[in-house]
């Protein structure tokens, strides 16, 4: 199985012994972030810093002026990372030590950009807005995303890409301070408090045949429960339908999903059109029900690999959790890459990785992603080591 880590720019620039770190794991292929949302990443192996803080989504390359100017929505530059093009820097050194490099593009997940045009972001049942999610249902957010994949996933170096939060962002979100635990939210009300009511959905509703007044009740009415602490741990699309009612409920997802998959099939074609050459493969990062919302986008299996070159799935967690997302895509064409989480920090278990991937390949996965060779400590860098030389060979 072709195997690729994840890293950022800052693991590589300003480390001289990082390229030959991570080949000598054993991965022929390195995911790198060309546009990332905000985060504070400890650097365990640097030889000048351990933390970095990147303070807003931006992106870790010089943007092109003219595909920019004039415009209010438009990528932030990042000043966190030494140099012009940080991201170039990375590749160019990653490609020096024989890795193949794809850029990694996370796209519908920006709070700055919620924070300085409001009018962006995805507003719930309540009138909350959500800065963290901007709304692809509206003209200006879908154009700036299109443009943005195009720039960021065909960068110089890359042979490919993987495209982050390719779809609707909603109520889950890793906030700084987060104080939201204090009521349960099973996996149907979390559908019901990402869905949005802006005037574009709104208008999007009524389209359907779906009154948004109705709706936009319907959703209050079936979380009055939660807030009143008897809980809701509905799960999945049925769970959905018995809270909401089940003509609300695929009446509110027919425009997500239309909505999803214009965006989809306009970034993927996009990108191929700014690609290089013909062969630049083009990957989402994908969860196989299209209600889900996140970085692993939901998706329709067969669509999404009829419209991408395949997909990056979630399979951390036991056998059940694997076979739940890679079910859908088996004996569909296209590439299925399993992505592991290997820092046993934030929930990975690397010591299980081969036994993992060979499950993972039992249901049709022919690639690996590791989740996070710039996180990982040195034992969790050590155990992916052994467990890919265990899968050579096997």
């Amino acid at each position: 199985m072709k195997a690729s880590a994840f890293l950022y720019p800052w693991d590589v620039v300003g480390d001289p012994d990082a390229a030959g770190r991570i080949a000598e794991l054993g991965v022929e292929q390195v995911t790198l972030a060309s546009a990332y949302h905000s985060t504070r990443a400890l650097t365990p192996r640097h030889p000048g810093r351990r933390i970095v803080t990147a303070e807003h989504a931006a992106v870790l390359y010089p943007p092109d002026p003219g595909r920019w100017e004039g415009r209010v929505l438009r990528p932030y530059r990042q000043t966190w990372v030494a140099g012009e093009d940080p991201y170039a820097e990375a590749a160019g050194i990653l490609a020096d030590a024989g890795l193949q490099v794809h850029s990694w593009v996370v796209l519908a997940h920006n709070s700055r950009l919620g924070a300085e045009h409001p009018d962006t972001s995805v507003v719930n049942a309540y009138g909350d807005r959500y800065p963290w999610a901007p709304c692809i249902a509206r003209p200006d957010v879908r154009a700036y995303l299109v443009d943005l994949a195009a720039e960021a996933a065909a960068r110089p170096g890359a042979s490919g890409t993987e495209l982050e939060s390719c779809g609707w962002y909603g109520f889950a979100h890793l906030h700084a301070h987060d104080k939201v635990s204090g009521v349960a939210l099973g996996d149907a009300a979390q559908y019901l408090m990402s869905l949005c009511f802006c005037t574009d959905c709104r208008t999007g509703y009524a389209g359907v045949d779906l009154d948004p007044d109705e709706l936009r009740a319907g959703v209050r009415r079936a979380l009055e429960p939660v807030w009143a602490g008897t809980g809701s741990s509905e799960q999945g699309w049925a769970g959905v339908e018995k809270l909401l009612g089940a003509g609300l409920a695929d009446a509110s997802l027919r425009w997500r999903v239309q909505v999803a998959r214009g965006l989809q099939e306009a970034a993927v074609a996009a990108v191929r059109d700014a690609a290089p050459e013909p062969g630049f493969q083009v990957l989402l990062h994908a969860d196989p029900a299209p209600y889900r919302t996140g970085a692993n986008v939901g998706t329709d299996p067969a669509h999404i690999l009829s419209t991408a070159d395949g997909v990056v799935l979630p399979c951390t967690g036991g056998d059940a959790a694997r076979e739940a997302v890679l079910g859908p895509y088996t004996g569909l064409p296209g590439v299925v890459a399993a992505n592991f989480n290997v820092v046993t920090g934030m929930g990975g278990n690397p010591s299980t990785l081969a036994r993992d991937a060979a499950h993972a390949a039992s249901l049709g996965a022919g690639e690996l992603r590791l989740y996070h060779a710039g996180l990982a400590s040195g034992p969790d860098l050590s155990a992916v080591g052994d467990a890919l030389s265990a899968i050579r060979g096997g």
